[in-house]
């Protein structure tokens, strides 16, 4: 399944546009940190033909190491690196380390203007995928109760009223409790040895979830006009569109047009 590309990617967080090159550092992933209770986990079943992903599970990230590999995915997904270029492994590091930074701010509750915010996972045992990618295992692996999983796919479900540079949702209407009820999903991709395998449908279907636990009415994703994969998944999920960034906000933001699609969780019933 052709998802997402760094030229067509849903939203993108603030922290991944206009890029500086500066020296990177080093970071200490061991240590686990507290998150919110994590709603259970969703296993998959595949295909006796798709045997590396037997052991699919979609959750909410659970520590640093795996929030780590999901910054690492996502930096591998929504970039174009020419690898002849000097220091390209230090860019890739430094662009991944602020990614990383940033979601644990986002998801402890310290950036502005956001609520709630769950990183979702879709994870296959190392074991499993090791013949299928070196990169892939080597760029987002991490581990979990002893064992050694790698991130296969992953967003963001954010509690909040808007997003930065993103047209804004209209559900519910502006007032009491409107900040409580509105979610967008952000950063979605899925690695691209593995696309057209379910697994964006699976994270989608997983955020539906977490996004009705926390009370949310109106769940919103923003797509590129031009992105059909990405729409067709959002649609096979339930959303309809809603309304289409204005052509200026996007010449102005140099980038392809989004559409904002909208989904009413509380008519969900099959969840």
């Amino acid at each position: 399944m052709a998802l997402l590309s760094s030229s067509s990617l849903s939203f993108m967080a603030p922290e991944f546009y206009n890029v500086l090159h500066h020296q990177s550092s080093s970071l200490t992933l061991s240590r686990r940190f507290p998150l919110r209770p994590i709603i259970n986990a969703v296993h998959v079943c595949t295909p006796p033909h798709r045997e590396f992903l037997s052991s699919l599970f979609v959750c909410e990230t659970a520590s640093e190491d795996e929030l780590w590999a999901a910054a690492c995915l996502r930096v591998r997904s929504f970039y174009d690196f020419d690898p002849n270029t000097f220091s390209v492994k230090d860019h890739k590091k430094y662009l991944a380390e602020r990614e990383f930074e940033a979601l644990k701010e986002r998801i402890a509750g310290k950036r502005t203007g956001f609520g709630r915010v769950s990183c979702i996972n879709a994870t296959v045992p190392l074991s499993q995928l090791s013949s299928l990618s070196n990169d892939l295992c080597a760029a987002c692996k991490f581990t979990d109760d002893g064992e050694d999983r790698v991130v296969v796919g992953t967003l963001d479900v954010n509690q909040c009223l808007r997003l930065p540079d993103e047209i804004t949702g209209k559900k519910p209407e502006q007032g009491i409790g409107a900040d409580f009820a509105r979610a967008y999903l952000s950063n979605v991709c899925v690695a691209k040895e593995l696309q057209r395998n379910g697994l964006g449908y699976e994270l989608v279907s997983k955020s539906k979830i977490v996004a009705q636990g926390w009370g949310i009415s109106d769940l919103y994703v923003h797509v590129a006009v031009d992105n059909e994969p990405a729409k067709n998944l959002y649609m096979k999920s339930g959303f309809i569109h809603e309304s289409d960034e204005p052509a200026w906000q996007a010449r102005f933001l140099d980038r392809p047009r989004r559409l904002l699609l909208w989904i009413g969780l509380s008519s969900i019933n099959d969840l």
